[in-house]
């Protein structure tokens, strides 16, 4: 009589948890790269509009950050509030 061995294992398969009706948080701010994809430009000209003022935009450190709500307001048009960037008062050297 032979005896047929089962296979046993303790791998857990990993099921994605449901989400109930909890949105998604959005994040607060764009990369250059992400503006420049939304703009359908180069990263290249989105960072030299960001650096002359033409996108609105923030300096975190040495990152640029673009503030989603100001970028959509400058897409609309929204110029009420005068939008801007901040942090190009000092430029790097020969740019």
């Amino acid at each position: 009589m032979t005896q047929r061995k089962e296979r046993m294992t303790n791998v857990i398969p990993l099921i994605p948890r449901q989400t109930r009706g909890e949105a998604t948080p959005t994040r607060a701010v764009y990369t250059v790269k992400e503006a420049a994809r939304l703009l359908s430009i180069s990263v290249s000209s989105a960072y030299a509009l960001v650096r002359s003022g033409g996108i609105p935009a923030e300096r975190l450190g040495r990152r640029w950050v673009i503030p989603r709500n100001r970028f959509h307001a400058w897409l609309d048009g929204d110029n009420a509030p005068a939008i801007q960037a901040t942090g190009t008062e000092h430029t790097r050297k020969g740019w």
